[in-house]
């Protein structure tokens, strides 16, 4: 749709509002009228040239069938649609036969509301249409508004009109509809001081992506064939791919069979996308509404084509109750199966943070593709996405097993980078993702990335904040970069500024990496003192209010019935403090034994200061001396906890008198004597020579076949990102280590020479990064060219002084 007439046709439904609207609802709920009067008048516009045609059948039926229940099949055969209304009303005739009682004109738009076919009342039920006209008749402005809409200055129909004073007016396509749709929301929502609501599409995005999805495949295209989108909104993706497919890829026999599907979640949108189904011909079965993370409503469809804009940054935690059981994933859509590090297989989790649910969306998607075995072409998919799902979380989490998946078997086809500024409802950057599970033999194993950020033309006005927009040769640039499938580089312009398309094409492998924990040795210093002693009395998670009760009732604090008379004291404390107690905490503070396992940490502590009075750099002795004198006054300190429980207090009171001292004696975890078949063992499985235990924690000891492993310092702990495709350094040396091995050898061991690898703490990652792939350096300005600039801008300033203040200042 041209721009200057979207505008116009916005503009004019908007004074609609303004102009009868302002005394009657806050401005605010304007759309909850204007919204599904758009929808009711394009859908009237339809039936008016076939009102006779379905009047004669209701009273043929009636009459000469003697029918009590009518039959929907003729009735949609007279109105030439799926859809019909068999009262005696057009919206044209309810204005031209109103009076000034606004009850009988409320009666009659009700009869005709209630004539419509069941597909259109569940239209105006998601608009709750009826109460909105009651609402206005009894403003006595419903007659207003009906005149209004049409009026023979704004066409809604599908074909193209004049008004009276002969100026062409284009016809209303469905992606037209959708656009006037959306700038309806934004500029209602921007009235209302809400957000903007879901990403509408524009059309030469959907353009790009149907020849993305179409064009590689132009000469197999199945028919008949299907197309789904899970975040469907207003339909526009599902009836321009439609559009696209019949005008670009003709059959010879005639029209091509598509079949549309979709799904969703806002009843306005929903409302929209199915009228426009209807007006289109397609079933408005295949439209459904609701959550389409919460309900598979096509578990056992598989498509031919996806296409989707899903929501993206945006919550998905009311869905997860469907999705999850705690911490458990129930929904076989996103749960993926993939290997560890040593290639045992396993289901894991597929699903994203809460607070974004974008890839769930893709994995829905992806759960419909057809086998190559059931579809010769298998299933194609093009979705878009902002930044977050190409890097956002770490090795093992959701959006990495996504990618993860994706790419390691091999359905990630290509990334395309979009201007910003391309969408009315943000301005972030945006991508195209292409899926395809049958990728042809020379892209196989490869992804190419391309960067179209640069490639755009400016807008002469904005749409929200829209200002750019592609062209048509935009669109065949790109589609090209990617049908050819190979590097482009960026041209640069006059002044050395990066300008134009880039694509680059990577091996699978080039994203991932592994992500492992190099640990270093603890070192611990150790002593009794007093004022390590003292905080044992209380829990960590608490230690702040117990103090606080401690210090200002001494040992009352002991006496379980105290603590619960001054319950209430003591939670107005700690709002008055700013301490957050949530159900569990409380519990905890006010639990007895929360206080006397405290109590008995400190006199278990102080007992051991009587004996053992000096300082220890070897923390490993320390334990050991500690560890004689527990063992004879525990039975008399401890002697209300069980035996198994005993330790627990040991374990606490020895850490918590203990500090780390690089210059301190490194802490011994075990020693551990290895026979020959178990030292076989551990070398397969860490993949290294036995000289070699040492970067993998096992330290030789001065006996044979005997290793010391060391605790490992959690302040000291590096998580490192190895590539999957790391090599050594020297590329001339010949080496058996694997990639985590030799990286270690290159970049940690040189640093940290008492450092091992934790390989038991491997997870596998991918992520995709365009700024370092597509990045370019521009030098900076010499100091010559900055020290000029400012020269002339201080002679610019001196000249407007001058001119200000009406003098000549001195020359230098």
């Amino acid at each position: 749709m041209n721009h200057s007439v979207h505008n116009k046709l916005v503009s004019f439904i908007w004074s609609i509002a303004d102009d009868c609207l302002r005394d009657v609802y806050v401005r605010g709920k304007y759309r909850d009228v204007i919204l599904p009067m758009v929808v009711l008048r394009r859908i009237d516009t339809l039936l008016e040239p076939t009102k006779h045609a379905v009047l004669d059948e209701v009273k043929f039926q009636k009459e000469e069938m003697d029918a009590v229940e009518l039959d929907d099949e003729p009735l949609k055969t007279a109105s030439g649609y799926v859809f019909y209304n068999t009262s005696k009303w057009t919206l044209k005739s309810l204005k031209n036969t109103a009076t000034n009682n606004s009850q009988i004109l409320l009666a009659n738009v009700e009869e005709y509301l209630l004539g419509f076919s069941d597909n259109v009342k569940e239209i105006i039920k998601c608009f709750n249409l009826q109460s909105q006209i009651r609402h206005m008749a009894e403003k006595d402005v419903l007659l207003e508004v009906i005149e209004k809409f049409v009026s023979p200055y704004i066409n809604l129909t599908p074909t193209a009109k004049e008004d009276p004073d002969g100026n062409k007016m284009p016809a209303l396509t469905n992606l037209g509809m959708g656009y006037v749709f959306e700038e309806l929301i934004r500029k209602f929502n921007e009235e209302n001081n809400e957000e903007a609501g879901e990403h509408f599409t524009p059309r030469e995005v959907i353009e790009l992506m149907t020849h993305l999805v179409f064009d590689p495949i132009e000469a197999q295209l199945p028919d008949p064939l299907t197309i789904y989108d899970p975040a469907c909104g207003s339909g526009g993706m599902l009836t321009e791919a439609q559009n696209f497919i019949e005008e670009k890829y003709p059959v010879a026999d005639g029209k091509r069979d598509i079949h549309l599907y979709g799904k969703e979640i806002n009843d306005e949108t929903y409302a929209i996308c199915k009228s426009d189904m209807m007006i289109k011909g397609n079933n408005p079965e295949n439209i459904k509404v609701g959550s389409t993370l919460a309900t598979d409503e096509f578990m056992a469809k598989r498509f031919d084509f996806m296409l989707s804009n899903p929501p993206y940054g945006k919550s998905w935690a009311s869905d997860q109750k469907h999705i999850k059981d705690g911490s458990d994933i129930i929904d076989s859509r996103f749960q993926v199966t993939l290997a560890d590090y040593w290639g045992k297989t396993a289901t894991v989790d597929a699903a994203p943070r809460s607070s974004d649910g974008q890839l769930l969306f893709l994995m829905e998607m992806v759960s419909k593709m057809k086998t190559p075995a059931q579809g010769i072409l298998g299933s194609r998919i093009a979705s878009v996405h902002n930044g977050s799902s190409l890097f956002t979380g770490d090795a093992g989490s959701g959006e990495s097993n996504i990618r993860r998946f994706l790419i390691e078997n091999d359905r990630l086809d290509a990334i395309v980078q979009l201007p910003n500024n391309l969408f009315y409802n943000t301005g972030i950057t945006t991508y195209i993702w292409l899926i395809n599970n049958n990728k042809p033999a020379q892209r196989r194993g490869k992804v190419q990335l391309i960067d179209a950020s640069l490639l755009f033309r400016k807008l002469r006005k904005n749409l929200g904040n829209k200002n750019c927009e592609f062209s048509p040769q935009h669109i065949a640039q790109i589609t090209q970069a990617y049908l050819d499938g190979k590097g482009i580089e960026r041209t640069k312009d006059a002044n050395n500024d990066p300008m134009g398309i880039a694509s680059k094409v990577f091996d699978n492998a080039d994203f991932g990496y592994y992500k492992v924990n190099i640990e270093r040795p603890d070192r611990r210093k150790a002593q009794f003192k007093d004022e390590l002693i003292a905080p044992l009395r209380f829990d960590k998670s608490l230690r702040e209010v117990m103090e606080y009760l401690y210090n200002e009732h001494g040992d009352k604090v002991y006496q379980p019935e105290f603590l619960q008379a001054e319950q209430k004291a003591i939670v107005s404390w700690c709002e008055e403090n700013d301490i957050s107690l949530n159900a569990k905490a409380k519990k905890k503070l006010l639990d007895d034994k929360t206080w006397q396992d405290g109590r008995l940490l400190v006199e278990l502590a102080n007992e051991f200061k009587k004996t053992i009075t000096q300082e220890y750099s070897d923390f490993n002795q320390f334990k050991r001396d500690v560890e004689k004198v527990f063992k004879t006054v525990a039975p008399e300190i401890l002697s209300d906890i069980a035996s198994g429980k005993r330790k627990g207090f040991y374990t606490s009171v020895v850490n918590a008198v203990s500090w780390y001292d690089e210059s301190a004696e490194k802490v011994i975890k075990k020693v551990v004597k290895l026979k020959q078949d178990k030292l076989d063992e551990l070398l397969e499985y860490l993949g290294c020579e036995q000289s070699q235990l040492a970067d993998f924690g096992y330290f030789p000891s001065n006996n044979v076949n005997e290793y010391i492993t060391y605790e490992p310092s959690s302040d000291l702990r590096d998580a490192e990102s190895v590539p999957l495709t790391y090599s050594a350094k020297d590329a001339d040396e010949n080496t058996d280590n694997s990639e985590i091995h030799q990286y270690f050898l290159d970049e940690v061991k040189p640093h940290v020479d008492e450092a091992w690898i934790n390989l038991d703490s491997v997870k596998i990652g991918y992520e995709i990064s365009f700024n370092k792939y597509f990045y370019q350096h521009k030098a900076l300005r010499t100091i010559t060219e900055v020290a000029n600039d400012i020269i002339a801008l201080e002679r610019k300033a001196e000249g407007l002084i001058s001119e200000i203040l009406g003098i000549e200042l001195a020359k230098a």
